[in-house]
């Protein structure tokens, strides 16, 4: 996308500090890189905070795409030239316990890092070059943090723009659905090495070894993955993992870490985005949380399905010093005169404003499962007669089964544009499972695009009604409910919200697993080629799977159709 020109007129030339050591409140030392403009005068500042490493945020290089072998998805905090050019500040920092900065990691978003943040701000505001005006800048982690540090309200951070922030670290990042995903094992055993585990913390050594044994034996599954069980066993080597792993069901732990307790003290404007599908379950879903959590000014962007090149576009850095224009300078960019939402459609492949999440406009259409992998407003009517797969567990099979319910194709053109949810009726021979979804375009020569998934472990199927509308299944997660063999159950699975134009002979599908897995986990997400998804940890034990679909067990898809023009 081009955002348009802003107002901001570029500085001079750039002076840099490297490895400038900051003072926390305790007395520990974080380090920073500093880029300003090289000229006498005060600026406003944007701070960038991560444990990904402050050097190469600023590295000198193209913009790779993902597909590139040396692409990096950890340049995340925004392009420091860019910024300086157009009269900025850009601090970049490593977290407390990471890189060069001083002090013990305590994992995601823990109290200590946050309140680092705070004072970060604070100490910024306080030098020669700064006017005290501060925003923050970055996505993910980057951005994650901005809603924790703008909650405890630093007098001198005026506004944020957390692109890809996840709102609940439970449900968004360490279990979809109550089922155990590996995007932490990867970034806390891999991108960001020790730290403490805060489980362990005052524990004998007896008490510690007593509770790796209690978190091995509460998750078989764990066998059939011998990293992951290896961490379980030996906690020392991924100490934050081990905290995820010695926490199944949401707890404190889970909220203190998440934005979504904490959107009454947020009090300052704040500028949301994501990508369709992006990256599995974490980064959208935050972005529409975040946006519909907070009441202070606030904007919303959904782009394509992509994963963006680093260092970032172009056109993430000019919306930074549009937005920032307007709230650091008080320059007139005309940002807040436009309609808060703006969202790419995929399929017409075009951007559209809207003024609300989700539509008023919405139709909300039930597309039901039927016989022979049918997908159909109309309801099955013939009793009985429910549909089967058998999974295997990984250890004995890569081969991941589903059961696949697709339209007839589209007679003419058909928006699907907001949340998204499958209520399933279904019965399986063991105690548990995981319900994996996938919705998918399929193109009149076969080819498949996934739009969207959703999760859901069936010992966790309690459903919150209070929390819950149709399109958004809550469930709270707190315990785990064993399935009783050979019952019926009804299962409320939210997908990611969407939007899509499925085109005159594209038809609809819907697929419906129990398993993922390195190997098969290459999607087509977007027209011109795959993109990885992190894989779930599923069961150990060979699992049939029924779905009914008839009267009694209307098994169905909620799809928010959007009537045409």
């Amino acid at each position: 996308m081009s955002a348009q020109a802003s107002g901001s007129r570029p500085a001079v030339k750039m002076a840099v500090e490297r490895d400038v050591f900051i003072p926390m409140r305790d007395g520990v030392r974080l380090a920073a890189d500093v880029f300003r403009p090289a000229v006498q005068g005060r600026f406003p500042a944007l701070l960038a905070i991560s444990p990904y490493g402050k050097g190469i945020q600023s590295l000198e290089m193209p913009a790779l795409p993902p597909s590139a072998p040396w692409w990096n998805g950890a340049i995340e905090a925004g392009d420091p030239g860019y910024i300086v050019e157009h009269g900025y500040v850009h601090v970049i920092a490593d977290v407390r316990g990471t890189c060069r900065s001083e002090g013990d990691y305590r994992g995601w978003m823990s109290r200590q890092e946050v309140e680092d943040g705070y004072d970060l701000i604070e100490w910024i505001a306080g030098q020669p070059w700064c006017d005290g005006n501060i925003g923050m800048a970055g996505i993910s982690y980057f951005g994650t943090i901005q809603l924790a540090v703008a909650a405890l309200n630093p007098p001198h951070l005026r506004a944020i723009m957390p692109f890809n922030a996840p709102a609940d670290f439970y449900r968004e990042c360490a279990y979809h659905g109550g089922i155990l995903e590996t995007f932490f094992d990867a970034l806390y055993s891999r991108s960001i090495s020790g730290g403490i585990s805060v489980t362990m913390e005052g524990l004998s050594p007896e008490e510690q070894r007593d509770l790796s044994d209690r978190v091995k034996g509460s998750n078989p599954d764990l066998r059939v993955y011998p990293h992951l069980y290896n961490i379980a066993d030996n906690p020392r080597k991924s100490p934050c993992f081990f905290d995820v792993l010695a926490r199944p069901e949401d707890c404190d732990y889970y909220r203190e870490r998440s934005a979504y307790p904490r959107y009454d003290q947020i009090r300052i404007p704040a500028f949301f985005g994501s990508g369709w599908w992006a990256y599995g379950h974490q980064h959208l879903a935050g972005a529409f949380r975040n946006y519909l959590g907070v009441d202070v000014p606030r904007k919303l962007l959904i782009n394509r399905a992509v994963t963006e090149d680093r260092p970032l576009p172009l056109w993430y850095n000019e919306l930074l010093i549009r937005w920032y224009d307007h709230w650091l300078k008080g320059i007139d960019t005309g940002i807040m005169d436009e309609p808060p939402i703006r969202i790419f459609v995929m399929g017409a492949n075009e951007w559209r404003d809207e003024h609300e999440w989700p539509l008023e406009r919405t139709k909300w259409t039930r597309f039901f499962l039927r016989r022979w992998g049918g997908l159909s407003t109309e309801v099955e009517d013939f009793p009985g007669k429910p549909d089967a797969f058998v999974q295997q567990p990984l250890d004995e099979t890569d081969q991941v089964n589903r059961l696949c319910y697709t339209t007839a194709p589209m007679s003419r053109d058909v928006e699907v544009t907001g949340p998204v949810a499958l209520q399933l009726h279904a019965a399986i021979d063991q105690d548990d499972t995981n319900w994996i979804v996938a919705l998918k375009d399929v193109f009149p020569d076969g080819s498949e695009l996934e739009l969207n998934r959703g999760f859901l472990k069936a010992s966790h199927r309690a459903l919150d009604a209070a929390q819950s509308q149709p399109w958004k299944p809550h469930h709270p997660h707190d315990q785990a409910e064993p399935v009783e063999a050979g019952r019926i159950y009804r299962y409320d699975i939210e997908l990611n919200a969407m939007s899509n134009v499925f085109k005159a002979g594209h038809r609809i599908r819907v697929e419906i697993a129990a398993m993922d897995h390195p190997r098969a986990l290459k999607a087509r997400i977007e027209i011109g080629g795959p993109i990885h998804l992190p894989y779930h940890v599923c069961s150990s034990r060979t699992t049939v799977h029924r779905i009914f679909h008839d009267l009694d067990h209307p098994s169905h898809l909620l799809l928010p159709v959007i009537p045409g023009e």
